[in-house]
């Protein structure tokens, strides 16, 4: 990807906040054997470049006072609430020199597995992308990760995966962490209906029997 950026003179708190009224993004390249560079870059081009994968994990193109120079997004100083990106750091690239990165992981085929498939399971992305080391030239701008093989109780690591030619995963605190972990979909059992409501005749048999009713005196014989 390109962008274009400009050498930016005015320094300090106020200087940048002026600079971002005016619709731009105060930044800095540093890295290789030149001193740091204050930059400015246009808001609204840069807005629409942060949302592509891409400017996040591949080799920049800056052209700089019409020159162009290799950089890689090291920052991204975001507003708390505003959609305004407050400030901007790049790293210079060179070529025999290796670089740590953060390269996102991009899952396919976990409709396909026996997991998901058949075994009434969910793949689970434990990590959404992966921080490696390699030269400029070799990194890639995503990792493919293929779960098609996942099975009900397996998960999948980071030792199970094959990277690019060149390219080495960087573990901070895990050797082999998890990457895709799978879980059983836990099954609803129906509630047997609640038998709260006692049968009528049942009620009637609590209740005291009527009184029967009264059978009227017999009249006396007549007299002869």
């Amino acid at each position: 990807m390109k962008f274009v950026a400009f050498e930016r003179t005015q320094l300090g708190t106020g200087a940048s906040r002026r600079l971002r009224i005016t619709g731009r993004t105060p930044g800095i390249v540093y890295g290789g054997t030149t001193e740091a560079t204050l930059i400015e870059i246009d808001h609204n081009a840069l807005w629409h470049a942060i949302k592509k994968e891409a400017f996040h994990a591949s080799i920049l193109e800056m052209e700089l006072a019409g020159k162009a120079q290799k950089v890689l997004l090291r920052d991204l100083q975001m507003h708390p609430f505003k959609q305004q990106i407050l400030h901007i750091d790049f790293q210079r690239v060179e070529a025999k020199t290796r670089m740590t990165v953060k390269v996102p992981l991009h899952y396919r085929g976990e409709e396909e597995s026996p997991a998901v498939k058949t075994e009434n399971c969910l793949a689970n992305h434990v990590m959404n992308e992966l921080t490696i080391t390699c030269f400029p030239a070799d990194i890639p701008e995503f990792i493919d990760v293929d779960l098609s093989a996942l099975t009900k109780g397996s998960s999948l690591h980071v030792k199970d995966i094959t990277l690019p030619k060149g390219v080495k995963f960087v573990a901070k605190g895990q050797e082999n962490p998890v990457l895709v972990s799978v879980t059983a979909i836990a099954e609803e059992v129906e509630a047997a209906p609640a038998a709260d409501a006692a049968p009528a005749d049942a009620k009637a048999a609590g209740k005291p029997a009527a009184k029967a009713a009264a059978k009227p005196a017999a009249k006396p014989a007549a007299k002869k």
